[in-house]
């Protein structure tokens, strides 16, 4: 075992530990949640060697870095989340790639998404990016939709041909009311989530917590954690 490979074994094994840990806690059982690598800033390789260690779910932020990455890793048996804030002008690459795209926050994007998606005869997973630190019909800083735009852009999603709406995604807001509050900002997700599903019951996917609040967001209910540092390291970006 290379250098490498043994530190993100370790490392994985302690990402685990988190999640185990922290779905005891909360009374649920480990397989309700889905971790997923954001291998953001890290190369192929780095990519190649999760997939060794069994990865199945890896995400990025930014189509520049992803594409080639995602093409130098595409015989491998992973599905890819688009997380980061997507311009309508990336959206054709993107499609290309990705499996799940986590930021969907406004009808033009769906509407770009769905085109593209049916012009190469694919289905892509969208997650509805909620803005917790947005007033109720406005955007976030770092994207996402207010909580009272939810309905309308799920509804949207769910009639785009090419488009299938898995459910709902957040970040734990920096600003607002839910600045420093994770486990509040989570348990605020769970509620929307519940209410879209009255409409959508399959849209069941909620996509919250990170490194540092991973715990918090399996407390509240999330489906998916999105880790990064914790399993990678602390590395300067590619450029």
């Amino acid at each position: 075992m290379t250098d490498r490979k043994a530190q993100l074994a370790a490392n994985l094994a302690k990402v685990e530990e988190r999640i185990a840990a922290a779905c005891t806690a909360a009374g649920r059982k480990r397989e309700e949640v889905t971790l997923i690598v954001v291998t953001k800033t890290y190369p192929a390789s780095d990519v190649r060697i999760l997939s060794e260690l069994g990865v199945r779910h890896v995400a990025e932020n930014r189509d520049q870095d992803a594409a080639p990455k995602a093409a130098a890793c595409s015989g491998l048996p992973l599905s890819w989340h688009f997380v980061g804030q997507l311009q309508t002008n990336k959206v054709r690459s993107v499609v290309g790639y990705a499996d799940v795209v986590q930021s969907v926050d406004r009808s033009r994007l769906v509407t770009a998404l769905s085109k593209e998606a049916v012009r190469v005869e694919r289905e892509v997973g969208c997650l509805l990016q909620v803005a917790l630190d947005a007033e109720e019909s406005g955007r976030g800083e770092r994207g996402g939709v207010g909580a009272g735009g939810v309905e309308e852009l799920a509804d949207l999603v769910e009639r785009s041909p090419g488009l299938r709406l898995d459910g709902l995604m957040t970040v734990a807001p920096l600003t607002g009311p839910y600045a420093g509050h994770p486990q509040d900002a989570f348990a605020r997700l769970m509620d929307l989530s519940t209410a879209m599903r009255r409409a959508h019951p399959a849209a069941n996917m909620v996509s919250a917590g990170m490194s540092a609040d991973l715990e918090q967001a399996v407390t509240a209910g999330a489906t998916h954690v999105r880790v990064g540092t914790a399993v990678l390291g602390v590395r300067p970006g590619l450029g």
